[in-house]
């Protein structure tokens, strides 16, 4: 999305704020629009769908939902009701072989992973109306309570064969059983001649390492439902960076990670969290990464991460898949750490927090 006036639509912002700004209308300042909210559904009672309607016609859609109950083990979705065969499928659970389907009468969103619990989804979705719609959905659930127990993950794309209509309306169907209520989905959009003032994303911290430091620390922010977390760091040393949420060093972490398309392996009651899998950031890491943090309930993750490796272009990148979980049920995250394993984190590293309910 590079030259579009707001990428990422956090709100108005000072230039000297943020180091991702050089243009300080590009993120929206000066009234330039960026992800506003264009529906949200909250379950007050259990239903088995989940129907957000009357989406205003943008080109770009981005999807938060939290579904809540047991049973919770194969959702799907469908586009402005279409219940004909117009979808097609590929999928893949906890890093197995991609599964596909054809012909279907529906696509999946959150596709079939026995045992899990609560789960959180983000979602992309494009809406040019005379082509087919795309769609893709990175999925953690939260499986059995308590760090003892790795969440799960899902990676989803489809398509919605459709080339004669946007769509404005999503429906995520609860194929095994009811959503609990508290149950939600929230719809975005971005369009490139968007000027509203009303961005859903506001930045809650910022950290930018002038010299060596020995972490980066968001400081205490606002506590908000949904948090978006971006961080690029190179270290002193090769190391892992640990992740604290609220400074908690208990044993209260679980992840289930896979690098460069790897078999998954899981982290268990840990006192920290890798939320960057990559070793070895003396050469950069950049993450970014989504959550669910509501006070009462398990706080579940999605990131995704990019190590520079060995300089130059005739050395790949390492990239890294991550879902996680901090275990706790009666606060919400309001404080963020990076902390190398040793040495220090170099000048210029940086950590960006934005957040909504």
């Amino acid at each position: 999305m590079q030259g579009l006036n707001n990428p990422i639509g956090i709100k108005s912002l000072e230039p000297s704020q943020s180091p991702f700004i050089t243009n300080p209308y590009r993120f929206g300042g000066g009234g330039v629009g960026g992800w506003v909210e264009l529906g949200r559904t909250t379950l007050g009672s259990g239903n088995s769908t989940i129907n957000v309607s009357g989406l205003a016609d943008k080109r770009y859609y981005m999807i938060l939902s939290y579904t809540l109950g047991n049973g919770n083990n194969n959702v799907r979705c469908r586009l402005n009701a279409d219940i004909a065969a117009n979808y097609a499928n590929r999928w893949t659970n906890n890093g197995a072989a991609d599964s596909s389907e054809v012909n279907k009468n529906w696509q999946h969103y959150d596709p079939n992973v026995v045992g899990k619990l609560n789960g959180f989804t983000v979602g992309y979705l494009s809406n040019l109306p005379t082509k087919e719609k795309l769609d893709m959905f990175n999925s953690a659930g939260q499986m059995a309570a308590g760090a003892g127990n790795a969440p799960s993950r899902s990676e989803t794309v489809n398509k919605w064969a459709n080339t004669s209509a946007a769509f404005d309306e999503i429906d995520v169907i609860n194929e095994g059983g009811t959503f609990d209520t508290g149950s939600e989905v929230v719809v975005l959009g971005w369009d490139p001649e968007d000027t509203h003032t009303t961005n859903f994303w506001e930045e809650l911290a910022s950290d930018t390492s002038s010299g060596s430091v020995a972490s980066l620390e968001s400081g205490t922010f606002t506590a908000k439902k949904y948090l978006w977390i971006q961080c690029y760091v190179t270290t002193s040393a090769s190391t892992f960076c640990e992740t604290l949420f609220n400074n908690d060093t208990g044993s209260n972490y679980a992840n289930r990670a896979s690098q460069n398309g790897g078999t998954d392996f899981t982290r268990t009651s840990q006192s920290d969290l890798n939320m960057f899998e990559s070793y070895g950031n003396t050469t950069g890491a950049y993450i970014n990464a989504f959550m669910i943090n509501n006070a009462s309930n398990e706080k579940l993750g999605i990131s995704h991460s990019v190590r520079e490796g060995t300089s130059g272009a005739g050395n790949a990148p390492v990239r890294d898949e991550n879902v996680f979980k901090w275990a706790n049920t009666s606060d919400q995250i309001t404080d963020i750490s990076f902390t190398p394993q040793s040495g220090t984190i170099n000048s210029g590293s940086y950590l960006k927090v934005w957040g909504s309910d």
